[in-house]
């Protein structure tokens, strides 16, 4: 017996008793998950705790119900030959002998708290409480549990600090819609949530931290959707005097212990690719590598062709293995798919012993005709998907047929990561012709593209990095600017003034002009993280409390109004409903 199991309530957890433990007079507690009448004065009743069910055996019978919860006391005996229950940790073994003790009775609950179940999401959210004692959602919170661990044992062993930052924090112009908290005290200010601790972080290592990590509650006002929640969890970090190799280096450990703490099997590398190469193969930054149909570059071979629908810059292609038993309507659905991603249209081609099935076989020339046939080793049977268009665009449409086409369940091993560098400094131009960043500002450029800042602003390539993990993005970072010269370059090139980067980070840039090591650092969510590990599709499935696709709490029936007090103690107006 561990210790951890015993309380002055009982000896044991019930899913922790086995046939060594026969003969033995035990206590045990929880929850009423079956009974069954064996006649007058006999009950069967499973007992389920967060380890395990035991049967528990009453002469006389017992008067409980569905999540009575009990206080069993009794002898640890071998079941009879023949009712051995092989599915149960506990299936050998049952208490009989029993002094059975009520300790809190229940009404029937609105729903089966088994996993062979379906429960619409709506009632289980109301009633979260009792949706947690599922076997699938305590062993989800638990996979977190193990993970948070994992990661923070992962760094103290690299000499990282655990260091707390505000919940209450300044405006910040930059990212995500923030919530905003009203200040009682200086009435008319506000504080924000956290998005994430980046300037904080960014601090500390001005004040000679060095290493810092933490696993941080962040809020973003945004759209929820499946792995997406107002509220998420990220380990966030920070270290002085390194390179991005480092930060990915420390990354990678922790990623790799949690993995191993999760599923039981550590992962033996991590892949590395650019965002260009990314974009090229996969036609995505956040590829996925479990399955193969990467994308194939025609524009050579149909770079003078005489088919209208090919007179584009770039024409890429991808194979659908035994995509040749498409019907016609799905390839139109796939079709009208291509044209909402912004394509002009969608070629497609079914691959025969004799050639090529395809309303545009007959204008291909022959040596039109052999490329489409050669593409990722195409065999009879295949399906060979064509987009002509501008280089970025035909690439993203086809990765993203691809992953609509491709993708294996989030529970389908295996485990493929991949970091992805050299992301953009920039993606776009606004109406004003400033470049848009494609990151906060202060992430710095890429050496050897410093000079092209002036005159080729989108072909800066940046230091900033994502870790991938089956096509989930799980989070970002890079190494940021902490010369004066190169920051003022950036902001210059943003059409960021002297004095609006005074207004917006005077107190960063002043923290700066104290001596700022060089610096880098990287977050990433450990919803989607444990979301993958625990094979979940949504990451509500691993936060004990979600919100709704619509940011409601059915349980607590948040957001709801407050009161005319607090109203005015806060001095704010409340505008009426429209």
């Amino acid at each position: 017996m561990t210790n951890y199991e015993a309380t002055s309530l009982r000896d044991r957890l019930c899913g922790s008793i086995t046939s060594s433990d026969i003969g033995n007079r035990l206590t045990v507690c929880g929850w009423v998950a079956k009974r069954r009448e064996h006649g007058e004065h006999l009950a069967f009743v499973d007992l389920r705790d967060r380890s395990g069910i035991v049967q528990v055996v009453v002469d006389g019978g017992v008067d409980v119900r569905s999540e009575y919860v009990l206080r069993v006391t009794g002898t640890v005996t071998a079941r009879p030959e023949g009712t051995v229950n092989d599915k149960l940790s506990t299936g050998e073994i049952e208490i009989t002998d029993c002094v059975v003790e009520v300790l809190s009775a229940a009404e029937p609950p609105p729903f089966q708290l088994n996993d062979r179940v379906d429960i619409d999401e709506q009632i289980r959210l109301r009633y979260r409480y009792l949706d947690i004692r599922r076997e699938q959602m305590q062993r989800n919170l638990r996979v977190r549990a193990k993970v948070n661990t994992a990661l923070r044992a992962a760094m103290e062993r690299q000499g990282f600090c655990e260091v707390e930052t505000p919940m209450l924090w300044a405006p910040t112009p930059e990212g995500a819609r923030e919530f905003v908290v009203p200040s009682r005290l200086h009435p008319g200010d506000f504080y924000v949530l956290p998005q994430s601790p980046q300037i904080a972080k960014q601090l500390l290592m001005v004040g000679g931290f060095d290493r810092y990590y933490q696993i941080a509650r962040c809020m973003r006002d945004e759209d929820l959707r499946a792995d997406r929640q107002f509220e998420f969890t990220q380990l966030d970090l920070e270290a002085s005097f390194v390179t991005q190799l480092d930060i990915m280096e420390f990354v990678s450990q922790a990623v790799l212990d949690a993995a191993e703490a999760a599923t039981g099997e550590r992962p033996t590398t991590i892949d590395t690719m650019t965002w260009a190469e990314a974009l090229d193969r996969y036609g995505v930054d956040k590829p996925d590598l479990r399955f193969g149909m990467t994308l194939h570059d025609l524009s050579d071979v149909f770079e003078a062709s005489e088919v209208k629908a090919f007179a584009a810059p770039t024409v890429k292609a991808i194979r659908v293995p035994n995509g040749s038993e498409y019907s016609r309507s799905r390839l139109d659905q796939l079709t009208e798919r291509a044209k909402d991603l912004g394509a002009k249209g969608l070629a497609w081609f079914r691959v025969t012993d004799e050639g090529l099935d395809s309303p545009l076989d007959r204008f291909l020339s022959d040596v039109e005709r052999a490329a489409v046939r050669s593409v990722d080793g195409a065999q009879s049977g295949d399906l060979i998907l064509v987009v002509a268009d501008e280089y970025v665009q035909a690439c993203k449409v086809l990765g993203a047929l691809r992953v609509d086409i491709g993708s294996p369940p989030v529970s389908q091993g295996p485990h493929r990561y991949v970091w992805v560098t050299e992301f953009p400094m920039y993606e776009g131009l606004d109406d004003e012709g400033n470049p848009v960043p494609a990151h906060h500002p202060f992430t710095m450029p890429h050496a050897d593209d410093l000079e092209l800042m002036d005159t080729d602003p989108l072909a800066v390539r940046s230091q900033a990095y994502d870790l991938v993990l089956n096509g989930w993005e799980l989070g970002s970072g890079s190494v940021r600017i902490h010369r004066a010269d190169i920051q003022a370059r950036v902001f210059a090139s943003l059409g960021i003034s002297d004095e609006e980067a005074e207004s917006r980070f005077g107190f960063l840039m002043g923290a700066f002009r104290y001596g700022a090591p060089p610096h880098a650092g990287f977050a990433f969510g450990i919803d989607r993280l444990v979301a993958i590990f625990a094979g979940e599709e949504n990451i509500r499935e691993v936060i004990a409390f979600p919100k709704t696709q619509s940011g409601s709490d059915l349980m607590t029936g948040a957001p709801k109004a407050i009161t005319e007090r607090q109203i005015r103690d806060l001095r704010i107006r409340v505008s009426p409903k429209v």
